[in-house]
Order: structure tokens, then sequence, then C-alpha cells
């Protein structure tokens, strides 16, 4: 298994077998570090940190060259500098990633019209259909390496499998540059000595469980009993496992990705205590979230907080709405209530407010009156002036002057479809 620093490197050779296998999953090596090697090239060689150097900044992403020290996305800044001290930092530039992302997806998508992206970096291909054109799935992967390479300049790593859940763990493994085929007839022996963690969707938690009960390779997993599997992780997660251990995988590329969930959260220079301060921080991030909601013509059917204290435990909390929503008071309400089910009373260094089950809004409300239609109408006119005069022309009277001694956020962090 790689280790995401391409120790543990697996590829395949421009003949190999790829029987049975029609999905490729290409993933972007290190993409923020290497769009910023593409951009300056005096970097290339050098351990990179992206991210900010100052304050309470996470890495965004890391070189090869730096990983090889332990540096990981997520990890505080602070910490991979003790990790990697001769690292050069670089902050990101969000609108160049973003940028580059659109030229690799229009590669993919001049070679078949089934691509799901499953971020600015990586995408599954269904190339089934289109094997008279450009030959087998290998050769397909190889053609889509050397277009990456030669019309955009960085590199990518590709797994090519019979399912999406095989085709990413290979792809995993090619790290850095490298092409990784599964046979449809070999995929139970690929996955038998793989560890539960290398599993697609098999985190931390689930990981820990599974391993405290000595389960610790996708065999183990395919010869455990289903009571087990039910105590370790539940009967949903745990019946997904077992399918996924003997390769069954019947996901489908999506060719249009549905809207999920959008959300906001803040982290704070400084950790936060006051319960007053932070209940209006969720208001003003649930406001946020509605206005796009709105933007979008969508609604919430859940509303969902997340909080991560000075020790950097994280805690979410979930609630399903009476009916689905997209007025600021309403989720701020539910993300208020969320919050006070939380007994820990911990510094708070992140907080954030999440809108998911999204659907389309404005549908069939029935009854003869509207709890939120006052609220509808205000946050509305609200939608109207920010507008015409920006984002800073009207806010609730409860947000002036917030932050002002208690740990101001300084790093928003927006999110759209997850």
């Amino acid at each position: 298994m790689g280790h995401g620093d391409g120790r543990g490197r697996m590829v395949s050779s421009a003949d190999a077998d790829d029987t049975g296998t029609r999905i490729l999953h290409v993933d972007m090596d290190a993409f923020y570090a290497a769009v910023e090697v593409l951009d300056d090239p005096s970097l290339r060689g050098l351990p990179l940190i992206i991210g900010s150097p100052d304050g309470r900044s996470v890495v965004s992403s890391a070189s090869y060259e730096a990983r090889r020290y332990g540096v990981r996305s997520a990890m505080p800044v602070s910490q991979a500098i003790r990790l990697c001290p001769t690292a050069r930092i670089v902050p990101p530039h969000f609108h160049r990633y973003q940028e580059v992302s659109r030229q690799v997806m229009a590669i993919f998508e001049s070679f078949t019209p089934l691509v799901e992206p499953l971020s600015v970096d990586e995408a599954f291909l269904d190339v089934h259909g289109v094997r008279r054109l450009w030959g087998s799935p290998a050769r397909i992967a190889q053609l889509v390496r050397e277009r990456v390479h030669d019309e955009v300049g960085i590199t990518c790593s590709v797994g090519v499998a019979a399912t999406k859940h095989v085709a990413k763990m290979a792809s995993t493994i090619a790290k850095p540059d490298g092409m990784l085929v599964v046979a449809g007839p070999d995929t139970q022996a690929f996955l038998d000595p793989r560890p539960v963690r290398a599993m697609w969707g098999v985190g931390p938690k689930a990981a820990e469980a599974l391993e405290g009960r000595g389960i610790r390779t996708i065999r183990d997993i395919r010869e455990s009993s289903s009571d087990m599997l039910d105590r370790a992780v539940g009967p949903a997660l745990g019946s997904r496992l077992v399918a996924l251990s003997r390769g069954h995988d019947a996901r489908a590329v999506e060719t249009q990705r549905v809207e999920k969930s959008i959300g906001h959260e803040e982290t704070f220079d400084t950790d936060v205590v006051d319960r007053t301060f932070l209940g209006a921080e969720l208001v003003r991030l649930a406001d946020r979230v509605a206005a796009r909601l709105r933007r979008a013509g969508w609604e919430a059917a859940t509303v969902s907080i997340k909080v991560r204290f000075d020790d950097f435990r994280t805690l979410t909390r979930s609630q399903t709405l009476p009916e689905p929503t997209a007025v600021g008071q309403r989720i701020g309400e539910a993300a208020r209530t969320l919050f006070a089910q939380i007994d820990r009373r911990d510094p708070i260094r992140l907080i954030g407010v999440r809108a998911e089950n999204l659907r389309p809004g404005g549908g069939g409300r029935i009854g003869l009156w509207d709890d939120d239609e006052d609220w509808r109408r205000v946050e509305g006119a609200m939608d109207v002036a920010v507008a015409r005069f920006g984002n800073a022309s009207i806010t609730r009277a409860r947000h002036i002057g917030r932050g002002e001694g208690r740990g101001a956020a300084r790093h928003p962090k927006d999110h759209g479809v997850d």
C-alpha cells in the first residue's frame, strides 16, 4: 500500500492485462504543490508546504519531498515546520488551481463523456464505450497520463480496474506518476492482503474499531462474521465493507454531480470560550449558508454543526428539520440548539454550520400559513441589498463589532459540493 509519500509504490507495465476493466481513477500528484512548481520552476525538488506560515493555518498540500518528513494535508503548519524545518512555505492560490483543474478535466472529457469529478484534482472515467476509439482501458490510461503531462505540465497517477473502489485504491498505490492495472479476475487477490485503512470510505475511527478486533486486512473483513463487523462498525457500514472486500461495487460513474451540502466555518486566531459569542457566530454562519442556498435555488432538510476544540478533537451534530428551508433564522436556531447540547466547555478553535440533504427550493408548502413568511421577506430584502452594495452592506445587529477582544475569526472556509 502507498504511504502518501511514494513509499510502497506499485505500477504496471504498459502491456499489463486489463481484462474485465472499464473504470479509471485519475488522481493528480500533490496537485497544489505541482501547480506552484509549474508556475515557479525554481521550487522543483524542494520540500514545499502549501499554507500560511502565520497563526492557526493548516497544510493545504505538500510536495512529496515534504511528505517524506511526515508532513500531511490538514496538519497544523506549525507542526509541519517542526517536522520539516527546511520546507518552503507557499501560500495557496486557489483560483489558479481551479484554472488548471479545468484544463485537466477537459482532457478527461476528450476521451469519454462519462467523467465524474470527485474534487479539483481527481475523477473517475468510464471508458467501456470508447475502446474502439482509443484502445483498451490500460492504453487509455497511458494516453491520459501523457496528455496531462504534455499539455498541462504536471503528472497524475491512474488506477484501472473493474470497479470504482478498486480503481481508487490502485491509483493511490501507483503514486506518484504511475499506473496500476487490476484485471477483473485478479481483483480478489489484489484486495485480500491490503490493510483495512486502504479501503475507500474507511476512516481512522472505523479502522481503529476493526483493528481492535483483530480485523487488519481486507481478507479479515471477508472472513469475519457479520455479528463481529456489526459490533465493530455497525450493520450498514459492515455490510458495505463485506461487499467491497469481495470486489462487489455496483456504483456507476455519475456524470451529473448532485449538490449534497453547503457550509461555512471559521477558525479563530485565539481559542474562544465565550458561549454567547459562539452562539452569535453560529447565526452569522447560518445566514451565509442560507444566502448561498437561496442563490443556488436549494433548501436544506438537515442542519449540522462542527466544533473543533483546542486539543483538535472535533465534534459534529446534526438535526433533521420539520421541513426543508433556506431561511437563515431557521438554520441558525437549529445550529444553536445543536451547540447547546454539547456539554464540553473547553476552548474552541473552529466552528461551522452546514446545510445538508439539499433539494430544489420553492416546493409545495402546504398549510394555511407560513411560519417563516416574515423572515423570508426580511432575508429576501437582505439578498437584494447584498447584490447591490456588497456583503458588508447589511448584517444583523448582533454581529456589529463581532470579534473584538474575543479571538476574531481570521480563517474563513467556504464549502460547496461535498
